[in-house]
């Protein structure tokens, strides 16, 4: 995938790919002891995520691992992850019919989150928009970078 394995990917991307389970699972778990929304809210996925665009767009253009397609390939990796753990736990909702933090409707557009569909969107939607989106952040982060590296240094 763009002149990379996906094992160049895991192993350069391996330290969200571990949070990101970590905190969507630990979000899961407080809601199912019965923490309220309110609480659980502030263990943020989304927070981490996107932390780890930030990170991956300055850590492609130190280490030289590649650039903007090398970019893509890594959020759609994490976003992948994240809403892997998001669609198992509604899956979860689905078959127990208990909602947890991860189908309550007011994360589900006010509507009952605990249906295929909002799965199915997660896993689809979610990855894709998941990827892009940052992508697109992450992008005019190395850009600004590259631009950074290779402007000459105004004498004064």
């Amino acid at each position: 995938m763009f002149g990379k394995s996906l094992s160049d990917y895991i192993a350069f991307a391996k330290l969200f790919l571990i949070l990101i389970p970590v905190v969507a699972l630990t979000r899961l778990v407080l809601s199912l002891a019965g923490l309220p929304v309110s609480s659980v809210r502030w263990v943020s996925v989304t927070a981490v995520f996107w932390v780890g665009v930030v990170y991956y767009a300055i850590r492609v253009q130190r280490t030289g691992f590649g650039s903007y397609k090398q970019l893509l390939a890594i959020y759609l990796l994490q976003s992948f992850v994240m809403e892997v753990v998001i669609t198992a736990a509604i899956v979860l909702a689905i078959f127990t019919g208990v909602d947890n933090i991860y189908s309550v409707p007011e994360y589900a557009f006010g509507a009952d989150g605990k249906t295929w569909a909002h799965a199915g969107a997660h896993l689809v939607v979610g990855t894709i928009a998941s990827g892009l989106v940052p992508w697109a952040v992450g992008s005019l982060i190395l850009f600004g970078l590259k631009k950074q590296s290779t402007s000459k240094p105004v004498a004064v």
